[in-house]
């Protein structure tokens, strides 16, 4: 934009003159810099000018106001990567509190401990009817929870795992499939898991937590924190 602009403010030149500023103008060139080089530059132009054809007023203070203007972006560009930094510094610091807790995102795996299997699903609209099937890995159901009316958002549930144990089932092989029901329309819901999470890491601007289950997944995939 820079670029652009200062190049153009030298059209009535001398070609020699427009070579030359040609040469000076830099698109790395920082607002001090790019400053001091359109001001050289108007100076020429005026020195040069068409004394029965000179510059007038409004033209002048345009091409003031195009250089005021790429200072100003370029000033709030760094603010912004000033604000960036200090963001992505304060999700650092947030994300390390999670470590050791259990966050909420996309899977079907029923977390079980303590007896007790936990889960969760999303609901983009209310439903009249939400079931839920504990399975294996394999497709066997195991039991299925008939959780009645629910409404729109994120809802848990638990079931009693106390059996597993007798049943010779391991409890990381469990897994769940929601279903809802809306009027007579029979549809799959958004099953969600609790996963803990064991470290976190940067890439770039990006957060991400490492997790027991899911593997390395983006901040902004957790649902909720437990």
């Amino acid at each position: 934009m820079a670029t652009t602009s200062l190049t153009s403010s030298v059209g009535s030149l001398p070609s020699s003159l427009t070579a030359e500023a040609a040469a000076l103008v830099s698109p790395t060139d920082n607002a001090a810099a790019t400053a001091d080089r359109f001001l050289r530059l108007l100076v020429a132009q005026m020195q040069n000018q068409d004394p029965l054809n000179p510059m007038d007023n409004a033209q002048v203070t345009s091409q003031m106001a195009q250089i005021n203007t790429v200072s100003g972006i370029e000033k709030v560009n760094t603010e912004l990567q000033g604000l960036s930094s200090q963001f992505m510094q304060l999700q650092v610091l947030q994300g390390t509190s999670l470590v050791g807790r259990d966050v909420v995102v996309a899977g079907n795996h029923l977390a079980v401990r303590d007896g007790v299997g936990r889960g969760a699903f999303d609901l983009g609209g209310a439903a009249n009817a939400v079931k839920v099937e504990v399975t294996t890995t394999g497709g066997r159901v195991l039991e299925t929870l008939n959780l009645g009316p629910q409404e729109e958002g994120l809802r848990y549930f638990e079931w009693d795992a106390s059996g597993l144990a007798a049943s010779g089932v391991d409890p990381q092989s469990l897994r769940f499939q929601v279903t809802t029901t809306t009027g007579t329309t029979a549809k799959e819901g958004t099953p969600m898991m609790l996963d803990k999470v064991n470290s976190i890491t940067t890439s770039g601007k990006a957060l991400n937590l490492d997790l027991n289950i899911s593997g390395a997944v983006p901040y902004s995939a957790v649902k909720a924190f437990n």
